[in-house]
């Protein structure tokens, strides 16, 4: 999907303006609102998606995704941004319909690891595609749907292949409750029970997915300014580089039995991440490390950050509170609000005219978000925390939870 998405941030679009604003910043935020739309409507529409329905589904998104790049060739500039909002639109629902095949599972950590790398990765190799080929001579306007044509066909045939994943066994869902649909009363029954406690979580993953949105998509920019312009492998190699990180530091969560334990602890994780992308950035400010390392560790941090609320927070949150129902609802909230402060943050910075380089940007942005993003994940930390003392712990039955056998209270509550 990603093939799709993000090749055409490798792309600098010089000279090109709308309304006086640069033409990568207006492509920029076109694709993210249409993202940004995607994810509110994803919050029904994945939550209420049946299995069967999954894998057409994923083919028509990926399809459309394609034939928009198509259209934003052919129309003229400045009237084809149109077709990079659409190009957000189908693509803003992929994640949540893969991810469902490999929720509620005893090992969906390590499952939802490996495809939390493979999004790292994949993002640096979409642009090193769509480098290659304006090295090539493809102007910057085909450049995104013939890298597209590229990755159609394996995208189509790994959506064939992630169709063969059976559906979890009994033994999952007596670990992980169980997985279905959710209407509208159960939605808003679980919003009344733990919409509070959301509220840090969501304005953590907000920051998070600012800093990611920026760092992936004006990246480019980044690398030319210190000195790796015409570098086309210097996105794969460095995307690589943190996705073994990543997966090397999360890769093993599943085998933490207790569904609490795990779930809290996830914040732990995201708080390591933040301070590893504040400590990496403070040690370039010093010349401490080169470019390469600091953009390594920063995106390390930040993805150490944002990976588990894509894949184990929610996972581990809905059987440690015995909530039957699906996590697409959950990430998907959260992605809604995330990529709206995307575009909030993106138009901001082009009408506060201040002189900065990107060097000076990105320092403060990893500054900022990881200092907010450190108190918000405490905050929720505390919430969650009491929601699980007062429904939980006084009551005798609670050593009885699948995943809770033979332990007492006070070993629950970690």
């Amino acid at each position: 999907m990603y093939g799709f998405r993000k090749p055409f941030t490798s792309a600098s679009f010089e000279g090109v303006t709308f309304m006086g604003i640069s033409y990568k910043v207006v492509l920029v935020i076109s694709q993210v609102l249409g993202y940004c739309v995607s994810k509110f409507y994803g919050i029904r529409f994945i939550a209420g998606m049946r299995p069967e329905r999954r894998v057409g589904f994923i083919a028509l998104l990926i399809g459309t995704g394609w034939i928009s790049l198509l259209l934003f060739a052919l129309v003229p500039v400045p009237y084809n941004f149109v077709f990079m909002f659409v190009n957000g639109l189908p693509l803003g629902m992929v994640w949540g319909l893969v991810f469902s095949y490999v929720e509620g599972r005893r090992v969906t950590e390590l499952m939802g690891a490996v495809l939390a790398s493979s999004f790292v990765f994949s993002s640096g190799l979409a642009k090193t595609v769509g480098k290659k080929l304006l090295n090539h001579g493809v102007s910057e306007f085909w450049m995104p749907f013939f890298a597209g044509t590229i990755f159609l066909g394996p995208a189509l045939i790994s959506t064939w292949l992630l169709n063969q994943t059976p559906p979890p066994t009994s033994e999952d869902i007596a670990e992980r409750t169980v997985r279905r649909t959710m209407d509208r009363d159960e939605r808003r029954a679980f919003l009344r029970k733990f919409g509070v406690a959301l509220i840090p979580v969501v304005g953590a993953y907000v920051m998070l997915t600012i800093l990611r949105d920026f760092t992936e998509d004006f990246a480019n920019e980044l690398w030319t300014e210190t000195g790796y312009k015409n570098n086309a492998e210097v996105f794969a190699g460095t995307s690589t580089i943190v996705s073994v990180i990543v997966l090397a530091a999360i890769g093993g969560f599943f085998l933490i039995r207790n569904n609490y334990r795990a779930f809290q602890l996830n914040n732990f994780i995201i708080i390591g991440g933040f301070l590893l992308a504040a400590g990496s950035t403070f040690s370039y400010h010093l010349h401490l490390i080169s470019p390469v390392v600091w953009m390594v560790m920063a995106s390390a941090g930040l993805y150490l950050g944002y990976v588990p609320y894509n894949c184990f927070y929610f996972e581990r949150m809905l059987p440690a509170y015995h909530v039957p129902g699906n996590v697409g609802f959950l990430i998907y909230t959260a992605d809604a609000f995330g990529y709206l402060g995307t575009v909030l943050f993106l138009v901001v910075k082009e009408l506060v005219k201040i002189n900065y380089s990107w060097v000076e940007f990105f320092t403060w942005l990893f500054y900022i978000t990881s200092v907010s993003g450190i108190l918000l994940v405490l905050w929720s930390y505390n919430l969650y925390g009491n929601i699980y003392r007062k429904q939980y712990l006084p009551h005798s039955d609670v050593e009885n939870c699948s995943d809770n056998k033979n332990r007492q209270p006070e070993e629950i509550a970690g």
